[in-house]
């Protein structure tokens, strides 16, 4: 007698099959087998657009320069740096955003476990199955889910080493969304902590961060401290060089398409930022508001100010609407304020033209450094800044390469302070800023990051 297979049967034997199929090609392939500690890939890892964050591009461009192939995973959402271009030992590999997962308005805690399903799927599939395996995998922490579990875990398969770059702590900027005693938050601070243990090496952004890591992450693996310092693009400008980027500047901070006249007599604030809730722009706008009016009543010596604000970030809309009123309200009339997203280039000499920069970040862990602050520094450009975080006095000296401000008003008097006399006082800042331009990025990288790795730099 014949027996007939039913359609279902055939259908669940053709998913079978095909799961099967899928399985397989989802294994991890190879192992890193390199005995020459000189030579082997580096696979930099960032969960986030690459072209904003330029740590880890710094970190590609020194291992390039040595030559360190280099893999470069990430999404691609802005330009990368011009050095990471026509580079033939560099691959960059792109990560694809879930356009559904994107523009869904569905709550948080429901999209939150989407979004990591799908960014999971993409980082094994490229670590494991699509790249050989590498000697190294760097990795840039936050974000820590999913990435520091496929990464451990492909690490583990494939016998490559881990290394996480430590930015701050994603625990801590995830309590700022959903407070400190939240189930996730307590999750995400375990998960950190366990998956931490399985590098072979951790750099951090500040010595407090490596101090807090050592006493509390029970690793016992080396945490290296490794600062940001300036890199070759950001470097200080002549006067000459000042005034004609300043009559240039017009286009690139959308006021016309010709150019922009600026007095010699106006001063250049600049502020870069993410907009994100560890920034708080209103502390800003409120000492530019009693600025201009203290400039337009008791203190008329005062000059006017253009402030240019760059990045991007979820707050942008926000305060561009807060912006306006002001500006509508008159309450601004001593000052002009601009954004803008600058090229790495143009970004640069605005902030080496500028007359001042002003750094709003408040440390979500209270152990990490604003990168920004370092860029500024480059371009020999002092820098007011929120000082109440441990980290701080690790950037910034009070007093000899910038000053602290912990409120509207501290920071509206150091405008006041150093915007107001006849330079001085600016000078006096700007000499301790250039103290700080002679250690270098690429001989730290060298010191720490090639020996640690192993590498003949």
């Amino acid at each position: 007698m014949t027996t007939y297979m039913s359609g279902t049967t055939i259908t669940i034997a053709g998913i079978s099959l095909f799961l099967a199929l899928l399985c397989l090609y989802m294994i991890p392939r190879g192992t890193y087998s390199g005995n020459d500690l000189s030579q082997g890939t580096i696979q930099i890892l960032v969960l986030g657009d690459i072209g904003r964050s330029p740590r880890m591009q710094n970190h590609a461009i020194s291992a390039l320069k040595h030559g360190i192939p280099v893999d470069l995973i990430g999404y691609i959402d802005s330009e990368l740096h011009p050095r990471l271009k026509e580079q033939k030992l560099l691959r960059v590999l792109p990560l694809q955003n879930s356009q559904a997962l994107q523009s869904s308005r569905a709550p948080f805690l429901l999209l939150g476990p989407l979004k990591v399903i799908w960014q999971l799927l993409q980082l094994w599939l490229v670590l494991g199955v699509w790249t050989k395996p590498a000697k190294w995998l760097l990795v840039q922490n936050p974000p820590s889910i999913p990435t520091l579990l496929v990464a451990s875990v492909i690490c583990w398969l494939r016998k490559t080493k881990l290394a996480i770059d430590w930015h701050n702590f994603g625990y801590t900027i995830l309590a700022l969304k959903l407070g400190d005693d939240h189930p996730m938050v307590k999750v995400s601070r375990l998960y950190e902590r366990r998956f931490s243990r399985y590098a072979d090496v951790n750099f951090t952004v500040s010595g407090a961060m490596s101090r807090r890591m050592k006493r509390g992450f029970d690793i016992s693996s080396p945490v290296l401290c490794l600062y940001d310092r300036p890199t070759e693009d950001f470097r200080p400008m002549d006067d000459l060089q000042r005034r004609k980027f300043r009559s240039a500047l017009g286009p690139l901070i959308s006021v016309n398409e010709h150019g922009l006249d600026i007095p010699g007599k106006v001063k250049i604030l600049v502020s870069s930022t993410s907009w994100t809730p560890d920034e708080d722009f209103s502390i800003l706008l409120e000492a530019l508001v009693q600025y201009s009016r203290m400039a337009t009543s008791t203190n008329p010596h005062l000059p006017e100010l253009l402030v240019v604000i760059t990045g991007k970030g979820p707050q942008k809309d926000l305060y561009l609407k807060k912006i306006e009123a002001l500006e509508q309200s008159g309450e601004l009339e001593m000052t002009s304020i601009k954004t803008a997203w600058l090229s790495t280039a143009d970004y640069a000499s605005l902030l080496a033209c500028a007359d001042l920069g002003v750094s709003l970040h408040q440390s979500s862990s209270g152990v990490d450094l604003p990168m920004k602050v370092v860029d500024m520094f480059g371009a020999g450009l002092p820098v007011v800044g929120w000082s109440d975080f441990e980290s701080w006095k690790e950037l910034v000296r009070d007093g000899i390469n910038g000053k602290d401000f912990v409120s509207t008003e501290e920071l509206r008097d150091a405008l006041v302070q150093l915007l107001g006399d006849d330079g001085t006082e600016l000078a006096r800042l700007r000499e301790g800023v250039l103290d700080e331009r002679r250690v270098t990025w690429e001989s730290q990288w060298e010191d720490v990051v090639g020996r640690a790795l192993g590498y003949n730099v």
